[in-house]
């Protein structure tokens, strides 16, 4: 026999949206529960201030990010100026086999690729790790001091980084000395007069510049791990490794597969500053990454430049979409 209750309820205390209805259902002995909202003008006016906000974001995400989707039919046609983004003549995908036939773009794409993944693997594991590592510091002033130092170099221009990087890497820098005292080299090296060592250095300076900062959400994470779980298992005598391995990763696995899926469209974004501060004279072939090109190309072909851009955000969605996929299919964590 199945028996279905409605019983309204009104909750203006909660702050959930005026009038809500519970739906209470029974089967067998087994019951569910779900709670609708019903919205109403009042909840409205309530809401008034925080709705006219959300809605300023919308027109700007509108304006601003949407609206200019309608230059990329510049990369479908012979884009001339003095036609417009709409009158210039159709020429289909001929620029997209522009770009694959293209041996420059082709070599972008190796070093866009191989720089983005580089940086996003050092990246994520140095962030965990330091969060780690904090969280397990008991001194509470000392902690503060090393996070706030650490979050610094975030909010440094690249400009200022890549000069600290070139004077830390040159002949005489501080990288060189330490190698020398240490017995490791004999002689100075050129670092930016050897190709094989810019993409390590480019991961170098992103890891040193947003270490603290990407690790924030990750000491978050960690905060809200329930204490009770070490204290269990320091009683059982687990050590503090065997608690990190037990307990903390664990605790934050979602947290981390949720960034990481977020992060992976930004593959494709190896970066542009450091790249193009860097990468000059014989790094040339293994600096140049995508944005590089279309600024060089582009601002002489806008329609090679868009076609370019398009390439990109295709790159980025579909990494998006499949570890996304992945995810899903594995059963963690996903973003939708």
């Amino acid at each position: 026999m199945v028996a279905t209750t409605v019983v309204g309820l009104w909750l203006p205390s909660l702050g959930l949206g005026g009038k809500q209805y519970m739906k209470v259902g029974k089967s067998g002995g087994s019951g569910s529960v779900v709670l609708k909202n019903k919205i109403t003008k009042t909840e409205l006016r309530r809401q008034s201030v925080l709705l006219i906000i959300a809605g300023l974001y919308v027109i700007y995400g509108i304006v601003f990010y949407y609206l200019p989707l309608a230059g990329w039919t510049m990369a479908f046609e012979n884009f001339k100026l003095k036609d417009g983004v709409f009158g210039s003549e159709k020429v289909g995908f001929k620029w997209f086999k522009t770009l694959f036939e293209d041996k420059t773009f082709i070599r972008v794409i190796r070093n866009t690729l191989a720089m983005g993944v580089i940086n996003l693997i050092a990246t994520t594991v140095t962030a965990i790790g330091f969060a780690i590592l904090l969280s397990e510091v008991r001194n509470v002033m000392g902690k503060k001091i090393v996070q706030t130092i650490s979050y610094l170099p975030h909010f440094l221009s690249w400009i200022v980084v890549t000069s600290i990087v070139k004077d830390a890497f040159a002949t005489k820098g501080m990288i060189n000395e330490l190698l020398t005292s240490l017995g490791i080299i004999k002689t100075p090296i050129s670092f930016f007069m050897h190709t094989q060592y810019f993409w390590p250095i480019v991961a170098i300076s992103n890891v040193w510049k947003e270490t603290g900062w990407n690790a924030i959400i990750y000491l978050a994470t960690i905060t809200a791990i329930d204490p009770s779980l070490y204290e269990a298992a320091a009683m059982d005598g687990a050590g503090r490794w065997q608690r990190i391995k037990h307990i903390t990763i664990p605790g934050i696995r979602s947290t981390i597969i949720i960034l990481l899926i977020m992060n992976i469209g930004n593959v494709i974004n190896a970066g542009f500053e450091v790249q193009y501060l860097l990468g000059l004279g014989v790094l040339k072939p293994v600096s140049e990454t995508i944005d590089i090109y279309v600024l060089n190309y582009g601002m002489k072909n806008f329609s090679l430049g868009t076609a370019a851009g398009i390439f990109k955000t295709f790159v980025s969605m579909t990494l998006i979409l499949l570890f996304n996929f992945i995810a899903k299919k594995t059963g963690d964590e996903r973003l939708f």
